[in-house]
C-alpha cells in the first residue's frame, strides 16, 4: 500500500509513501473535480502538503467497505454511484496512461510464457492476441473519470448507497475500460456482474477486448513470481490462466448473447 492514513474526528489525513505515478496530484485533482460536482459522492479534500512528503487531509464518507459477493441492493447502489461519477466531466484530469498498463504486461506475461502448465498456456496466448492488435478497440471513445482502482473496499456501503474513496490512480479514462475494469478485479469474483453489466451496456466487442487486457494484468500480478502471489491461496493464478484462456477463446457474439444488450 503506497500510503498510511491516520483519523482524527470527521478527517482523515492520508499520508503518501511512494508516488511513481503522481499519485497525490491525481487523488487531490479527482477529489477537488468530485466533491464540487457531485457532493457526498466522495471525500472533500481539504489541505495538501508536500513537505517532507506529500500528505492530503479530506473528509471522512459514511460506510463500511464491501466485500464477498455483493447483494442485489449493493450491486444497484453501486451502479448508480457509478453512474455519477461518470456523468462528471473529466476533462481537467490528467489521462490514463494505457500504455504502461500493456507494456507492463507484456513484460510480465513474457516471463510467465516460460513456467509450465496453464500459466504458460494462457501467457503465450495473451500474448498472441496483443500481436493480433486488439487494442484500437478501447481507445477513449467515451471519457469519463476513471477511478482506477476498483478494488470492492474502496467502496464504501451504509445500508442505502455507496461512495468511493482512493482515487491515487484517478484520471480520464473511457468507461468501457473502467467496467471492464471492476468485472475483472481480483476483489470482485464471488459477484455476478451480469445486472451492472447489462445496466450500462458495453460494445461487447470493446468490453471484451478490456477485459482481456485486465485479465492477462492480473495474472501478471498473481502468478509465480508476481506482486500479489504471496497473497492468495494455492491454485488462484492457475484459475486467473483459465479465465484468461476463456475470455480469449471467446467471441463478441458470446459476450452480447449472454449479457443481452
Amino acid at each position: 500500500m503506497p500510503h498510511s492514513v491516520k483519523l482524527s474526528g470527521t478527517t482523515l489525513t492520508k499520508s503518501y509513501t511512494s508516488w511513481p505515478r503522481n499519485e497525490p496530484a491525481r487523488e487531490w485533482a479527482a477529489l477537488t473535480l468530485l466533491s464540487r460536482a457531485a457532493p457526498d459522492l466522495v471525500p472533500t479534500p481539504l489541505t495538501a502538503s508536500t513537505d517532507p512528503t506529500p500528505r492530503m487531509t479530506m473528509t471522512v464518507v459514511p460506510g463500511q467497505p464491501l466485500s464477498g459477493r455483493l447483494t442485489s441492493a449493493q450491486l444497484t447502489a453501486l451502479g448508480s454511484a457509478l453512474e455519477t461519477l461518470w456523468s462528471v466531466p473529466p476533462a481537467s484530469l490528467a489521462s490514463i496512461d494505457l500504455g504502461m498498463l500493456v507494456d507492463r504486461s507484456r513484460a510480465g506475461l513474457t516471463v510467465l510464457r516460460d513456467n509450465r502448465g496453464v500459466i504458460a498456456e494462457a501467457a503465450a496466448a495473451w500474448l498472441a492476441w496483443l500481436d493480433g492488435g486488439p487494442l484500437d478497440l478501447i481507445a477513449v471513445r467515451d471519457p469519463v473519470v476513471a477511478h482506477g482502482d476498483p478494488n470492492l473496499a474502496n467502496y464504501l456501503w451504509d445500508g442505502e448507497r455507496v461512495r468511493i474513496v482512493d482515487f491515487e490512480d484517478a484520471g480520464l479514462g473511457d468507461r468501457t475500460v473502467e467496467l471492464a475494469n471492476l468485472v475483472e478485479h481480483l476483489a470482485g469474483r464471488e459477484t455476478d456482474w451480469d445486472p451492472l453489466v447489462r445496466r450500462f451496456c458495453p460494445d461487447p466487442d470493446r468490453f471484451r477486448t478490456a477485459r482481456c487486457l485486465w485479465a492477462g494484468f492480473w495474472l501478471t500480478l498473481i502468478g509465480p513470481g508476481g506482486p500479489s502471489a504471496h497473497r492468495n491461496p494455492p491454485g488462484t493464478a492457475e484459475a486467473q490462466a483459465r479465465r484468461v484462456l476463456r475470455l480469449i477463446a471467446a467471441g463478441p457474439r458470446d459476450d452480447r448473447g449472454r449479457r443481452g444488450c
